[in-house]
């Protein structure tokens, strides 16, 4: 490793603590190096604060070392009035002489303008450094950028027999009650993702079956935007998805009763292809990042027409003899773990 892949890595470990609160920004880490020492630090704020670069350059304790400084960031500074200036009029008006990025944003309004405008302005600039990695923890950002869709999580616990669910006739279980396969403490993790993801879906049957919050209850962290469908609007409107504690969208193909607020109706054609649909109309609201819980009719939907980056799945020490099947799925498996009596794998769709 040289001396740049040590300090974009550092810049990728900071980058990190802006998981689950810069969207729709990218999660960005910054280093300021001067003499081979780290002067100051920075990672992206909650979405509306300060950018990576700003906090670290607020960081350094005397800014005259800025103009023989090297700054390091995991993708490239911003060139754009958003919510806050451009971050590279902040370097040109520190004449930091010298910056190392990443990678470049892919985003129209950046896309290679934030390093022209260094370069215009004298500044040196190297690009390129632990390029993958710092794509990768944007994988959502750039998945949203370049394919026009949200980063697609799926989600699902299996019975050892391959079942995701009990048989839910009216004789055989009541109503909105929850079949549990995996434990307690895949159940807690599963919370920390959703506080992960700008957005968590699920189909009707889920909601009729379970009545779920769909919340991080568990976890400290944002709740994502639920995403119901329901084509007929079944869903009793007492439910808690109604309950207009989070942001819901219901995605349906009649016209809502109770919109209005932070409970939206989107109409899509349940006739032709719904998982496209769906990325669509994601797309549209600016979401960046889906975790997609059930039910099975609706993550195999996403499996079918090879809409999904990852799938994980728990498999529980439950065994139900019958019932609904788990999807069927091809992927590789880039991580397996045992989480007491469950064991979580991690697919990633190979085409992606």
């Amino acid at each position: 490793m040289n001396i740049h892949e040590k300090y974009i890595k550092r810049c990728i470990e900071l980058a990190k603590n802006g998981l689950g609160t810069t969207s729709p920004n990218p999660m960005v880490g910054c280093v300021i190096v001067c003499d081979d020492h780290i002067i100051g630090e920075g990672y992206t704020s909650p979405y509306g604060g300060n950018h990576a670069e700003v906090n670290a350059i607020n960081s350094v304790m005397d800014k005259k070392m800025l103009k023989k400084a090297i700054l390091y960031v995991s993708l490239e500074p911003c060139n754009h009035l958003g919510k806050t200036p451009p971050c590279s009029d902040l370097i040109v008006k520190h004449t930091i002489p010298k910056v190392v990025v990443g990678c470049i944003d892919p985003y129209d309004k950046v896309a290679g303008k934030g390093i022209e405008k260094l370069k215009k302005n004298g500044c040196e600039v190297e690009v390129g450094v632990l390029e993958q990695e710092c794509i990768a923890i944007n994988k959502r950002f750039f998945t949203y950028h370049t394919k026009n869709r949200p980063y697609i999580i799926l989600k699902w616990a299996e019975s050892n027999d391959g079942f995701i669910d009990i048989d839910r006739k009216p004789e055989h279980q009541d109503a909105a009650q929850p079949n549990w396969i995996s434990n307690q403490y895949s159940r807690q993790l599963v919370h920390k993702w959703r506080s992960e993801e700008q957005a968590i879906l699920v189909g009707t049957n889920t909601v009729l079956n379970d009545n779920p919050k769909l919340d991080v209850r568990n976890w400290h962290g944002k709740n994502p935007i639920r995403i119901v469908l329901d084509r007929n609007l079944r869903i009793p409107n007492n439910y808690n998805v109604f309950d207009r504690s989070i942001k819901t969208v219901v995605i349906t193909e009649k016209e809502g009763e109770l919109k209005g607020g932070n409970l939206v109706f989107e109409q899509i054609d349940f006739s032709g292809n719904v998982a496209q649909q769906l990325c669509d109309v994601l797309f549209r609201l600016e979401i960046q990042s889906v975790l997609i819980e059930g039910g099975s009719q609706t993550l195999q939907a996403f499996v079918d027409t090879n809409l999904w980056d990852e799938a994980r799945i728990f498999m529980g020490d439950v065994t139900l003899n019958k019932g609904v099947n788990a999807p069927a799925i091809n992927g590789k498996v880039v991580c397996s773990q045992k989480l007491q009596s469950d064991v979580l794998k991690v697919l990633k769709n190979k085409d992606c």
